[in-house]
């Protein structure tokens, strides 16, 4: 028997992290936390590893821009990727490049628009 993983909503973020619902809201526009599944209605759920992301947020904010902070975990993730699929690193920073021509003028990927982020 499988126990099914904990998914959490905005409201249950706000009440475990010190941060704002909207600020949840910007940080997952902004690619810097990602839902883990959507509910039928609509509402994005969370698993546990956002509050290691969110973590790691709170500690470069000391000293970096909120841009600064996507471009390094944009990277890790690539790294990562390239690495489980035995891929040379230039083929992630090419990714990379191709991503962050995917974004329009307020930042947002045309996906989260489909959404009605």
């Amino acid at each position: 028997m499988g126990v099914p993983a904990k998914r959490y909503r905005i409201g249950e973020l706000v009440r475990y992290s010190p941060f704002s619902r909207q600020t949840i809201h910007n940080y997952t526009i902004m690619g810097l936390i990602r839902e883990a599944e959507w509910t039928e209605g609509g509402h994005r759920l969370y698993d546990d590893s956002v509050f290691d992301r969110l973590a790691r947020i709170i500690e470069m904010r000391k000293t970096k821009s909120l841009i600064e902070i996507r471009r390094i975990l944009r990277r890790e993730e690539t790294a990562s990727v390239t690495l489980a699929h035995g891929q040379d690193e230039s083929a992630g920073n090419q990714q990379i490049a191709d991503d962050s021509h995917r974004t329009d003028a307020d930042g947002d990927r045309p996906a989260e628009k489909e959404h009605g982020c």
